[in-house]
């Protein structure tokens, strides 16, 4: 019949960027150019990006004054703010080193 390999031993699984820089808080999304890596919002700073819930949908929003602007430039202010579930703060944005688009 044959027998079992003994390089099966020797075989290591292939490393993802989630072993690589995530932490026991924080967690990692797969972006359509690569990978963000989000923490816990304990405080929330003016400039920060943050990973938000709105309409059912995730989107990566920077925190304003006292609105969040989405990627593509739309303001989310007032009552519209209410139905805004915060996720995370990005820390790390991480490309794809295939991308041609954005090699750094």
């Amino acid at each position: 019949m044959g027998f079992v390999s003994p390089a099966s031993d020797y075989v290591e699984r292939r490393l993802n960027p989630e072993d690589l820089l995530t932490t026991d808080q924080s967690r990692i999304v797969e972006t359509g150019t690569g990978y963000a890596v989000i923490e816990p919002v304990t405080k929330l700073s003016q400039g920060q990006v943050l990973l938000i819930l709105s309409g059912g949908y995730t989107q990566f929003a920077k925190l304003q004054g006292r609105s969040l602007i989405t990627d593509d430039g739309e303001a989310i202010e007032g009552e519209a703010m209410e139905e805004v579930e915060v996720m995370g703060r990005v820390t790390f944005f991480i490309n794809r080193a295939r991308e041609d688009d954005s090699p750094i």
